[in-house]
């Protein structure tokens, strides 16, 4: 395994992480013991990275438990700000619930300190310093190691590079997009602003919400329908695109789960890609493509299928701006909007 250093922390990552979502047992898988199993196989192979998040369902939980005796062979990281329940204060990025959640956090991951401790989605409603001034306390107070943020617009990230600069606030070193064949557009300005700031990457969504898996073809209904329902699918456009990488893998010799996951640590911007099986059996077959490199010709196909810098659709999962979510905030009240 040859490990990355994680931007400019000095700590060694795994070039593949596990993600741990589907650990959960609500969405994800139900037995606990062979999460655990997976976790143990993922260590033992040398993956040494595994990120979660208080959202996750019990994930948490199970990371935690899974880990014990063997806390200190892993980069544990997790996320806050997402809602935790129906209290409008138990969710986003205010000193309050920052310093409330960590401890929660900390409690279910069995642990006394956390090694990446990331923003799930930032708060428009909370100002970034009251953020970095609570996290900057949480790294001097050893509970936590380093902090990064996730689904970060590149104007936030560099606000929050130059909030911290002045304010003397310790900064983000990471950042937590998606990426994939099919989803690109990070390369635009995420991924450089990232690597002008020294911070590490690690994506998500390597797989493209499982459309790369190969599973899902044109013209097979069920499948198209199994698409629909795990919310991959939005327009036959990206099924089509996959369409032309099915015979690029078959003619680089590889599974197209193994030509999807390599290329997105191909990129000098990425430190790793998040892997997130639920079963034994889908963990081992990712694992076995953990030693792939594309070569040029293999990437410059790609390059011609799906242009750099460019979206297939649109990610379901994808990041939306407060401002594109909420029309309140791109529409003048009804009584000032006339000109007269």
């Amino acid at each position: 395994m040859q490990y990355r250093t994680l931007g400019r922390t000095g700590i060694r990552v795994s070039p593949y992480a596990l993600g741990a979502l589907m650990f959960a047992t609500s969405v994800g898988n139900p037995d606990p013991d062979d999460s655990a199993r997976i976790i143990h196989r993922a260590l033992d192979a040398g993956i040494n990275f595994i990120d979660t998040a208080d959202a996750y369902g019990d994930s948490e939980e199970v990371v935690g438990k899974a880990l014990r005796g063997r806390r200190d062979d892993v980069v544990l990281a997790t996320k806050v700000s997402r809602p935790m329940g129906q209290d409008p204060n138990h969710q986003g990025t205010s000193r309050r619930w920052i310093m409330t959640e960590v401890e929660n956090s900390l409690r279910r991951l069995q642990t006394d300190h956390i090694d990446l401790y990331q923003i799930h989605r930032l708060d428009p409603a909370t100002d970034i310093e009251e953020t970095l001034s609570a996290l900057s306390d949480l790294i001097r107070s050893g509970k936590v190691r380093a902090i990064g943020s996730s689904n970060t617009p590149p104007s936030d990230i560099v606000e929050a590079q130059w909030v911290a600069e002045r304010r003397g606030y310790e900064r983000f070193r990471t950042e937590q997009p998606p990426y994939s064949i099919l989803n690109r557009a990070i390369e635009s300005e995420v991924l450089p602003i990232a690597q002008r700031y020294g911070m590490g990457v690690v994506t998500w969504g390597p797989l493209g919400q499982g459309l790369l898996t190969g599973r899902i073809r044109k013209g097979q209904e069920t499948d198209v329908r199994r698409a629909r329902m795990l919310g991959a699918l939005n327009d036959e456009h990206r099924i089509e695109v996959v369409e032309q990488l099915i015979p690029l893998a078959a003619e680089a010799g590889l599974p197209l789960t193994h030509l999807a996951m390599a290329f997105t640590i191909a990129h000098p911007g990425v430190t790793s890609a998040l892997l997130g099986a639920r079963t034994m059996e889908q963990f081992e077959g990712l694992l076995a493509g953990i030693e792939v490199t594309l070569s040029d010709d293999i990437l410059d196909r790609i390059d011609e299928i799906v242009p750099p810098g460019t979206d297939v659709g649109t990610l379901d999962q994808a990041y939306l701006p407060p401002a594109l979510q909420r029309p309140h905030l791109r529409r003048r009240p009804l009584s000032e909007r006339s000109a007269a």
